[in-house]
């Protein structure tokens, strides 16, 4: 009998080893850990909730819109379902586990390229806009307000890099090179292909809006972070810190290639909150309620997407 290989149980333990070093690293807070401001809190959490729900639609949106500009056009029932079953393989470093979905659109004419493109813009316009939201964490201190502009500045930069260089040109110039080390020359040439099969997405209009899209989507579940964080009124956190704060944690846990961040993103988001003046028991509350209604729901989500795929009878419908 086949043994099914270990990476399928990799996320779980780290999850349990997470938890686990949580407990022990940290009994003294978790003793002193109440749910009940939680408890008193329902509508925030829910709000929390349809922030999130809002922040897939949006993704949702652009996705289609990328298949759209790729040459295909299916229901929306089915992109969204489609696109949500993604969310099961969210904990996978760098979120590349979402590429399975193209299980569901390679059997309908389109090719794994195309799939692989549209991840890729959306990858890429989603870290270019987390970083204009962690830049908000600068706001709630003037004296960086040069840095601000610097980051804003990035920001434009790498948009316009990425719209206007002639990156099949770049391609050529690098696979003829032979100047550069060799496994530099392969990663910057395996860059400009991707860059060069993901053009139709990367026009000036398909750029602005989809980073437009990515920066609305997060920034709600930045958001979030901030309806939650005032379960605690008597410590008050800016709109513009929450959003910053939720930006710099998701960076740091997709810097870390861990899956989902796991571990990195909590630590992050807590240590923030803690300098914002929460205490650690209380930034640890709003950060794991902040996860399971971020990253854990699309998780579950994405399983009941998976299993509804599955049904012949929807795959008939949606045919």
């Amino acid at each position: 009998m086949r043994l099914p290989p270990l990476s399928r149980f990799a996320p779980i333990a780290l999850t349990v080893l997470f938890a686990a070093w949580c407990v022990k690293s940290l009994h003294g807070d978790l003793a002193q850990l109440s749910l009940a401001p939680l408890l008193r809190s329902r509508d925030v959490v829910a709000a929390a909730v349809v922030l999130s729900l809002l922040n897939y639609v949006i993704r949702i949106l652009r996705w289609r819109s990328y298949l759209k500009k790729l040459g295909h056009v299916f229901p929306l029932r089915f992109l969204a379902m489609t696109y949500v079953a993604g969310f099961a393989y969210t904990l996978s470093p760098g979120k590349v586990g979402e590429i399975v979905r193209a299980r569901y659109y390679v059997p309908r004419g389109v090719r794994l390229s195309e799939i692989t493109a549209a991840f890729f813009a959306e990858r890429l316009l989603d870290i270019v806009a987390m970083l204009a939201l962690a830049s908000l964490l600068l706001t709630t201190a003037p004296r960086f307000a040069g840095f601000l502009g610097l980051v804003a500045g990035m920001v434009v930069a790498i948009l316009a890099c990425v719209s206007f260089l002639p990156w099949s040109t770049i391609a050529q110039k690098l696979e003829a090179s032979h100047r550069l080390p060799g496994r530099l020359r392969e990663g910057l040439l395996g860059l400009a292909s991707t860059l060069v099969s993901t053009r139709p997405l990367l026009s000036p209009g398909m750029l602005a809006a989809g980073f437009a899209a990515g920066l609305l989507a997060w920034g709600l579940e930045g958001a979030g972070l901030g309806l939650l964080s005032s379960i605690y009124p008597e410590v008050p956190l800016a709109l513009a810190g929450a959003v910053g704060i939720y930006g710099i944690a998701v960076l740091v846990g997709g810097l870390s290639f861990l899956p989902g961040g796991l571990g990195s993103t909590e630590a992050a988001m807590t240590g923030l909150l803690v300098t914002h003046g929460f205490t650690l028991s209380q930034g640890l509350l709003v950060t794991l309620t902040c996860r399971l209604v971020t990253l854990w729901l699309g998780v579950c989500i994405g399983w009941l997407a998976v299993l509804t795929l599955r049904h012949k009878s929807f795959a008939a419908v949606e045919a």
